[in-house]
């Protein structure tokens, strides 16, 4: 009996020999009684479980905190580092103090690059590549593939999710509290009224209009009028205020700004007077609405004591919407497409673990490569399995990217609203097909109050074809394709490789089960 306690205890603390009765007898003058070993084993046990959770907890300590924060819709020329017509101090000073991304890619709109943030897969290998998911649809990013916040929990981590899911909710398992995250306060929806938290005729897809707010799993009723950037915002001080310390803490932000509806309390709107287009106007105080935001979670990390152990990701999910009042300028496009308007994305990393900062990035990454990354950053290992790749020592070093290529889209479901299919490897970008919708290159609407959008007529099939280099061309301005046939038949064969490994887009027809007036007029899981 004393002999098996021994050698457990010897080798959960990774010691390799054993201590038999012949070698015992070289310390032992006689032989210990069963009761000693006994009492000394208890002894050792106690000291190892002491010594085990130590250096748990010390190594728990010394990951740092990481905040990922989602701006919705936010484009290219819609932040102070990029306009200095906007007002944005503290998203400006964190960008420009950390390293801003210049070439980091996002899908062209919401729930593929969830997807993408949370999984660690492309959309098109998800199933997740057309459109988004409408409330009344049976689909969820499958349950097979483990979350970011799960990934982390395994490190330690106590998760917070507050904001936009957008992945799902027709069954409880496809929520963020089954995939990870300890607590979560936010919508699952999309399009919702910023101060009555409500889903309104959805696209023709529903009628009524009907709560999309949660606390944890029970509907938040008592936040009408309350505008929702505030109430995220207080949730997350309210967190960080009680976040045991001892605990690295992961909360991820995705905010509801800038996406349409365009609302926002006056005081914002009043701080762009000399902008006379209205709606460009109040997206202006959307977006200093969502930097006061950030300013505030900062402070509050801060006050906390844990600012400087945290690191900051901040990223927008796609390109900003053009005829919702934002602009790419000077990039093509915008959301719903695949020009770079709508895929090249807001984004920078600010604190603890980064040694090359107050810099920008050039190197290529995308929405797949920030749950490995930031798995890494957390001292954890990244699955071998999915399309993202840590680039964690690329970005803290300055070393040049360990991707080459990724895709833009590959959809092959009628209508392919934002963008059939597009690669880029190396500098080129090859696009076949419909690119999506809105099309050209505009400014900022400050000073008129119109404007007119170009949108591209579909074709169904892989027809026109464009051939870009990026890198010298990022405004895709000079379309090389009939200069470059056999730089288009690289990228096309490559493509076509990638389109072997797709998984057909999962966009199921409404379904009448997910009728909120069954559950108190409430968008509620449990009916797929």
């Amino acid at each position: 009996m004393y002999l098996n306690m021994k050698v457990k205890v010897e080798e959960q603390i990774g010691l390799t020999s054993l201590v038999c009765d012949t070698e015992r007898s070289r310390y032992w003058k006689t032989e210990p009684t069963v009761s000693f070993w006994l009492k000394l084993n208890v002894m050792e046990v106690h000291h190892f479980f002491a010594l085990s959770l130590f250096f748990m907890s010390f190594s728990s300590a010394q990951r740092p905190n990481i905040v990922f924060i989602v701006a919705d819709d936010l484009g290219w020329h819609d932040v102070g580092f990029r306009n200095p017509d906007m007002k944005t101090p503290n998203i400006d000073k964190l960008a420009t103090e950390g390293i801003i991304f210049e070439n980091a890619y996002v899908q062209p709109l919401c729930s593929p690059s969830r997807a993408a943030f949370m999984s660690g897969m492309f959309p098109f290998h998800v199933g997740m590549q057309h459109r988004t998911v409408f409330p009344d649809q049976a689909v969820c990013v499958p349950l097979n593939y483990t979350f970011l916040p799960q990934e982390l929990k395994k490190l330690g981590y106590a998760t917070h999710m507050i904001g936009k899911w957008h992945l799902g909710f027709c069954k409880w398992e496809c929520t963020p509290t089954y995939r990870g995250f300890d607590t979560y306060f936010g919508y699952y929806t999309a399009y919702e009224d910023y101060f009555n938290h409500t889903v309104s005729p959805y696209g023709g897809r529903t009628s009524g209009t009907y709560l999309d707010y949660r606390d944890n799993k029970l509907p938040a009723r008592n936040y009408s009028g309350e505008y929702s950037t505030f109430t995220f915002t207080q949730r997350a001080v309210d967190v960080i205020n009680r976040h045991d310390v001892s605990q690295p803490l992961f909360m991820y932000l995705p905010y509801q700004n800038v996406h349409a509806p365009i609302e926002v309390p006056k005081k914002y709107e009043d701080m762009y007077p000399n902008v006379i287009n209205s709606g460009r106007r109040t997206l202006s105080g959307m977006v200093s609405a969502l930097d006061e935001a950030v300013g505030n979670v900062t402070q509050a990390l801060k006050d906390r004591g844990l600012f400087n152990n945290t690191l900051i990701l901040f990223t927008t999910d796609n390109g900003g919407q053009l005829d919702a009042f934002s602009s790419n300028w000077p990039l093509r496009g915008g959301k719903f497409t695949i020009w770079e308007g709508g895929t090249r994305g807001i984004s920078f990393m600010y604190g603890a673990g980064l040694k090359k900062t107050r810099t920008t990035y050039d190197g290529m990454i995308h929405a797949v490569d920030w749950k490995p990354t930031l798995v890494s950053a957390a001292g954890g290992t990244p699955e071998t399995t999915i399309d993202g790749m840590s680039q964690w020592d690329s970005i803290r070093n300055g070393f040049p990217s360990k991707r080459t290529e990724f895709i833009y889209n590959i959809d092959d479901f009628e209508v392919p609203i934002e963008g059939h299919a597009g690669i880029r490897v190396g500098d080129y970008k090859l696009i076949l097909g419909y690119p999506g919708g809105p099309d050209g290159w505009h400014r900022p609407m400050n000073t008129t109050q119109y404007e007119q959008y170009e949108q591209t007529v579909y074709v169904k099939g892989d027809s026109p074809v464009h051939l870009f280099n990026i890198r010298v061309d990022p405004t895709e301005h000079n379309d090389l394709a009939q200069q470059m046939p056999d730089m288009v038949a690289k990228l096309r064969s490559r493509l076509e490789e990638y389109r072997k490994t797709m998984v057909p887009a999962n966009f199921p027809d409404p379904d009448p089960a997910s009728d909120p007036q069954k559950y108190g007029d409430v968008w509620s899981p449990g009916w797929c």
